[in-house]
């Protein structure tokens, strides 16, 4: 990847800038270059009906765009734009600085007092732990980045004590310097069609550990991937494994979390609280774990994660639409290791392997039901089914996994439901996407939510 520009919000004061994508982060880019007296050129791939954002034109891509982007100095772009995309290219190549605005606001920071959370999935729990504590123990904290929250919009305002700022891969490439300490969560391949594949994947994700400033890389110490690449977290690591020592204690339970991975993911961030200097995180002895208990209480969790959403004669319906990839669903199955499980997989397809999986399913000892759904459910049917196959058992019985096809997510509940009764679960952790079949993860966990109320209504 080309050098990545160092630039900062102030240093594009009266320079021609274009602003390419209209999203959550491309409207707080325009809100921000408006407060800042700018008028820049608007382009996006699929531009509303109108044409225009707050009054001002926006051009398509295909249609004009690029051509008036590459008249700019500065394109500030969104995260969703591929890095990798040729146009990228072509801007660049012609002199044209293409940044992202979550690496502007980095350069200009007080980084110091920010900790950077990446990695394939927790970022998002995480995040959202680390600013609960420091909430509850009395600072004034922004939970900013991928969540939702562009730190750099000016509706959100900069008096904080501290930042806490989740980085997708995408962003990741945006970042010309790192606050002093980045977490990583978790490790596996994600995202293939904007990277290209899974090693690039892997070091762009990682960057953030590496870029300048970073000194310290809290991660996943249960992750086989992210020890092999240990040369790509930067000059000091502190590894994070469930039951881990120096974190753990009885303040994790009044957080709520179901599984074993999220209560790794509160211990990491623990862990960037005690590098960020915070006294009751520190570690081991030093920290105050009655204090952290009592900054635990009422962490209201987040929507579409390992979410009970209804209780229907025994069966429990639980949302995790959030997921998006085999890690999660891995470990939302493994949250319910001795219960029976109707899992509900399949979206949109990015073409990632479901051979782990389906490896991890072989392995479940309790009875398990999987329903899969449009569009990529066929091809998560035949890896599973050629795992059945396949596996042999290291002892014990052969596993208890049936899989089935479902048109949609409302069969595919009903049947859950079906066969779950009287005590099990039905558990909407997709490994995909809801991208086609729904707007987002938000609009399938309703469709869920409905699906399961339905369950409940006289025949």
């Amino acid at each position: 990847m080309p050098t990545r520009p160092k630039l900062s919000w102030s240093d594009l004061q009266g320079a021609r800038v274009g602003v390419w994508g209209l999203g959550v982060e491309g409207g707080a880019t325009l809100r921000r270059l408006e407060k800042m007296g700018g008028a820049p050129v608007l382009v996006d791939d699929d531009p509303q009906p109108g044409g225009t954002a707050d009054g001002r034109p926006v051009l398509a891509t295909a249609e004009g765009g690029v051509e008036a982007l590459s008249r700019c100095e500065v394109v500030v772009k969104t995260p969703g734009i591929s890095r990798y995309r040729p146009e990228v290219a072509g801007l660049v190549a012609a002199g044209v600085a293409v940044v992202g605005g979550l690496g502007l606001w980095l350069e200009g920071a007080d980084r110091d007092r920010v900790v950077c959370v990446t990695g394939t999935k927790g970022k998002s729990t995480t995040v959202s732990v680390a600013g609960h504590l420091l909430s509850g123990l009395g600072h004034r904290v922004l939970v900013a980045g991928n969540i939702g929250v562009p730190p750099y919009d000016p509706a959100v305002g900069d008096d904080y004590d501290f930042w806490v700022v989740e980085v997708s891969s995408f962003q990741a490439t945006d970042l010309a310097s790192s606050p002093p300490v980045v977490a990583v969560t978790s490790l596996h391949p994600d995202h293939l069609d904007w990277h290209g594949d899974a090693e690039t994947y892997f070091a762009d994700k990682l960057s953030a550990c590496t870029q300048p400033g970073a000194r310290l890389t809290v991660a996943d110490g249960d992750s086989p991937l992210l020890r092999q690449r240990r040369a790509l977290l930067g000059p000091e690591v502190r590894w994070v494994g469930v039951g881990d020592p120096g974190l753990d204690g009885g303040w994790v339970d009044g957080l709520g979390l179901l599984g074993a991975h999220n209560r790794r993911n509160a211990l990491i961030a623990r862990a960037c609280l005690a590098a960020l200097g915070v006294p009751a995180a520190a570690e081991g002895d030093a920290g105050d774990p009655a204090a952290l208990a009592r900054a635990a209480e009422g962490y209201p969790g987040l929507d579409s994660r390992l979410r009970p959403v209804a209780s229907v004669d025994g069966v429990e319906f639980v949302d995790d639409s959030l997921s998006t990839n085999v890690l999660p669903t891995l470990a939302a199955l493994e949250a319910f290791g001795g219960r029976r499980v109707a899992l509900l997989v399949g979206g949109f397809d990015r073409g990632i392997d479901y051979g782990p999986l389906a490896e991890g399913l072989a392995r479940r000892r309790a009875p398990t039901l999987v329903l899969t759904m449009p569009a990529n459910g066929p091809r998560i049917r035949a890896a599973v089914t050629e795992a059945l196959e396949d596996w042999e058992p290291p002892g014990g019985p052969a596993p208890a996994v049936e899989v089935c096809d479902c048109p949609d997510l409302a069969v595919a509940t009903a049947a859950g439901f079906a066969w779950a009764r009287p005590d099990g679960v039905v558990l909407l952790s997709p490994a995909a996407p809801s991208f086609g079949a729904f707007r987002d993860y938000r609009d399938r966990a309703a469709a869920f939510a409905e699906a399961a109320r339905a369950c409940a209504a006289p025949a």
